[in-house]
């Protein structure tokens, strides 16, 4: 019996699961993008893969556009079904990738928030260190500034992922690859000084294999960490929106405005594409139109 597009989507999220180890949020996301192009297809009685085209592809972005949807959201429904072509092609179910033809909808690139480095001195300096959480705020805080870590990789970093002798983290990316992220001497100083003062003051007694606890001597969460990141904005009287991720953003940025390499910033970001790391380029660009304006007598 033919398989199906609807079995050869349940055999591809088997995949993205079991061979590339993708989150099960990140897999829900793809179930749905895939299910509305099940839907298509089976409206229009597609249930061989090897007779999807172009032409299919492209009726299916028109009509998620036609039903109000953003070139963003269009975007990445096309690229959930290209994975699967993709994966079509290697199972060689399909000869040829007819989305190989199939641009993505063109959309404007929204910037990420960053701050200047005197905000992100001021919330650097917010966290009083007299007391174990604010030894770990201010470690969390340096290390995603240093390393440029996620915030997921911050709150699930473990001890056994930490080497202080050598000075660097193995950290856990996406799809579980791992990289070697080195330690700046700051972020060095000031995750000794929690995991000597305040880690166990914190735990009690109790085991925890998480770098990062809780008074409760659980594991930090991202909810957790957001509503420190947001209560050290306001105590340092950051006025910009303030998320976990900022520091990410900052710490790129602020690489690139003096003179780091791009591929450099890729690896230690943990982008697979380059792509991905260039939109910190145009930040940088941004910023200098604007202290052209404010500064020049012709701007």
């Amino acid at each position: 019996m033919p398989q199906t597009v609807d079995t050869w989507i349940d055999r591809y999220l088997v995949y993205l699961k079991a061979e590339k180890g993708l989150s099960p949020n990140t897999i829900e996301n793809y179930s749905r993008d895939l299910g509305l192009f099940a839907d298509y297809c089976d409206g229009e009685r597609l249930s061989d893969p090897e007779r999807i085209g172009r032409e299919h592809l492209l009726e299916f972005v028109g009509r998620r556009r036609d039903a109000g949807k953003s070139a963003r959201t269009a975007a990445r429904n096309l690229i959930a079904v290209r994975g699967f072509l993709g994966f079509l092609l290697d199972e060689k179910v399909i000869a040829t990738d007819p989305s190989e033809l199939v641009a993505l909808p063109k959309m404007r690139r929204k910037l990420p928030e960053v701050l200047d480095e005197a905000e992100v001195e001021a919330l650097l300096a917010a966290p009083k260190t007299d007391k174990p959480t604010g030894l770990r705020d201010k470690a969390m805080l340096e290390l995603i500034y240093a390393t440029g870590m996620r915030a997921s990789e911050i709150v699930n970093l473990a001890m056994g992922q930490v080497d202080l002798d050598a000075a660097f983290l193995r950290v856990k990316g996406k799809g579980r690859k791992e990289r070697i992220v080195p330690l700046g001497e700051v972020a060095e100083d000031t995750l000794k000084a929690y995991l000597r003062d305040g880690r166990g003051a914190l735990l009690k007694g109790r085991h925890s294999d998480a770098v990062f606890v809780t008074a409760r001597g659980g594991a930090m969460t991202r909810q957790n960490f957001w509503v420190v990141v947001s209560k050290l904005a306001k105590a340092a009287g950051v006025k910009k929106r303030i998320y976990p991720h900022v520091l990410r953003h900052s710490f790129a940025t602020h690489l690139l405005a003096h003179g780091a390499n791009l591929r450099v910033v890729q690896a230690l970001l943990g982008h697979e594409d380059i792509s991905t790391t260039e939109i910190y380029t145009h930040v940088e660009r941004e910023g200098l139109k604007r202290l052209h304006k404010s500064a020049h007598p012709r701007g």
